[in-house]
């Protein structure tokens, strides 16, 4: 199991956006992100870093839109 760095909401939304994913909408604390037929839900808490298996789902769907 690869090893994946600790990020905040905020440095999490810029690799979202460098990979091709465009904001669609907010609903409360929550930014969705689009790109194509993927869709990543990210809880945006200021200064708190991401839970481990959310950072695992956005590096899988990272991998997933840029090799589709």
């Amino acid at each position: 199991m690869p090893e994946y760095p600790r990020l905040t909401a905020k440095e999490a939304e810029k690799l979202l956006l460098r990979s091709g994913f465009v904001f669609d909408r907010q609903k409360g604390s929550h930014r969705i992100f689009i790109s194509k037929n993927y869709r990543m839900v990210l809880p945006c808490h200021a200064g708190e870093i991401l839970h481990p298996k959310i950072i695992k789902q956005l590096f899988e769907v990272i991998d997933e839109a840029e090799n589709r």
